[in-house]
């Protein structure tokens, strides 16, 4: 069964590889500022941390469910991610320039941590799904249920009514199945060092590693060292929490994870 990466990302390929997944990497092309833009300005407030990271984790698996791989339509399982930190209320993207970066980690290292959000969507376009061409709708398997994430507790969705999850108790994670699509946010709350120089934050800034990546760091690199407690899974720092996307897809869809495994 072939998994398409809406993601060009190393880390996300190199985690998914050894666990014995290669996935297909499409560039999404998604607008991550515009999409959140236009959303914000349609609710005409700020999105919070788990509604961002949901919302373009489904704008990006939607960008390349609907697209032509290598001339041909999908047909397999469709992941779309994305991250954000969360530093004493505020919301961090890349920062893409030094002196960004070089101020973030202040504030982190003011503040001594902080939150991150990793929204997860996967979508089903298996040629073969149940109900697909027989005129009944699809309907996820395993113990997934609309609104609902397992044991049953209610999961909050937005208040605009776009099925984006709003609220995720740090540390925690929340699902939503719907049809074909499922929907996720896990989270993680990293500590940081508290006799980090700003020597280190400067050579850790030069190396040029936290420019492209969520919250300035990443727990896969040179970051690591300063990195002294994860309460969460350690995969949902690298970009892809494994345990989340294995329930995605068994809870939604009755799929297990080794079916996705390269034989």
């Amino acid at each position: 069964m072939r998994l398409y990466l809406a993601s060009t990302s190393p880390a996300r390929r190199a985690l998914l590889a050894q666990t014995g997944i290669e996935p297909v990497l499409v560039d999404p092309g998604v607008d991550e500022d515009a999409a959140v833009a236009a959303h914000e300005a349609t609710l005409g407030r700020r999105l919070t941390g788990p509604e961002l990271v949901s919302l373009l984790a489904v704008a990006k698996a939607s960008a390349v469910a609907d697209a032509a791989v290598a001339g041909r339509g999908v047909d397999g399982f469709v992941f779309g991610g994305d991250s954000a930190f969360e530093v004493d209320g505020t919301l961090y993207g890349k920062p893409h320039d030094p002196e960004v970066a070089r101020e973030r980690w202040r504030q982190m290292l003011a503040v001594g941590g902080g939150t991150l959000w990793s929204g997860r969507c996967v979508l089903d376009r298996r040629a073969d799904r149940p109900g697909t061409g027989d005129g009944t709708a699809h309907r996820p398997g395993g113990a997934g249920r609309a609104g609902t994430v397992p044991p049953g507790r209610q999961v909050p969705t937005s208040t605009a009514g776009d099925g984006l999850i709003a609220e995720v108790t740090p540390g925690g994670s929340a699902m939503v199945a719907d049809g074909d699509r499922v929907a996720a946010v896990d989270s993680a709350v990293l500590t940081f060092a508290d006799d980090v120089s700003d020597d280190e934050i400067d050579a850790y800034v030069a190396s040029g590693e936290p420019l492209e990546v969520a919250g300035a760091f990443t727990i896969d690199g040179r970051a690591a060292a300063y990195i002294t407690r994860i309460d969460g899974a350690p995969s949902a720092v690298v970009g892809l929490s494994l345990p989340v996307l294995r329930s995605m897809l068994l809870r939604g869809f009755g799929a297990t994870w080794h079916d996705l495994w390269s034989m």
